[in-house]
């Protein structure tokens, strides 16, 4: 059962929201400009950030990891800055993310986890936290864009910014792609330890006159051993009042994961 409670945590990065049947239409490629600098280009990405309270819906996340594979369908729930809620169908199973906490429970062995963000940042390579987890699903920068020098350059119709000067333990490298300035990769790696995270923003939608990632694809490597995840969401409803409804049975056995 170890490795169901790793693909849990993994969807729990993985909860982007996506496409709306009646009110989603795709967005269409921008040229970039190679006149832009790097302040220029952050200068349009913060500008462009996604603006919501809530968010719900549902997805269907595809897990590899070149042992076994498995597809989930599940329904999701975003407040943001605030909570990240899953369900699976028949609430079998519950996700439960704050800023404090990550949480989730399968009633399938009567089992739950609560912990921090230490387990997630282990099993993707990169330290974590709720701010770098939300900023990852809204297509925004996972780092802080702001707080440094870039240089920048034209790689297949993105803008890729890479640090001035390197970040201790861990390398960076972002692409921002030219119609609304959201991330069109980012990818994260520490060569001490062999570790390489590479998120890909396969497309971008529109959904209310709001733009967000519609396809994502993420793997994370470690020394040869890859996981992959694929996701796709449809039935998206912005600024809903919404409930988070997260209760651990009584009786449940309580994991620790490693």
């Amino acid at each position: 059962m170890k490795r169901i409670y790793k693909i849990w945590i993994v969807l729990s990065v993985a909860a982007i929201w996506m496409q709306s049947c009646k009110t989603t239409k795709g967005v269409a490629d921008g040229e970039a400009a190679r006149n832009l600098s790097a302040r220029q280009i952050i200068k349009r990405h913060y500008k462009n950030a996604l603006d919501f309270k809530t968010v719900a819906g549902r997805m269907r996340v595809d897990y590899d990891d070149g042992s076994s594979s498995q597809g989930f369908s599940l329904s999701f729930r975003i407040e943001k800055d605030k909570a990240i809620w899953m369900s699976a169908t028949m609430n079998l199973a519950k996700v439960y993310i704050t800023p404090e906490r990550v949480s989730f429970y399968n009633k399938l062995d009567n089992t739950y986890f609560d912990g921090d963000f230490t387990y997630l940042s282990d099993l993707l390579g990169t330290e974590l936290d709720f701010e770098k987890v939300q900023n990852m699903l809204l297509g925004q920068a996972m780092f802080n864009l702001r707080e440094g020098d870039y240089n920048s350059l034209v790689v297949n119709n993105n803008y890729q910014l890479k640090p001035v000067k390197g970040m201790d333990f861990v390398k960076v490298l972002f692409r921002v792609e030219p119609a609304n300035f959201k991330m069109g990769q980012q990818v994260l790696s520490e060569p001490q330890t062999g570790r390489l995270l590479t998120i890909r923003y396969k497309a971008y939608q529109q959904v209310a006159e709001r733009v967000f990632p519609e396809e994502i694809g993420i793997t994370a490597s470690e020394h040869g051993n890859e996981t992959r995840i694929g996701i796709k969401y449809r039935n998206v409803e912005f600024n809903r009042k919404l409930n988070f409804p997260y209760n651990v049975p009584k009786g449940y056995r309580e994991i620790t994961l490693k």
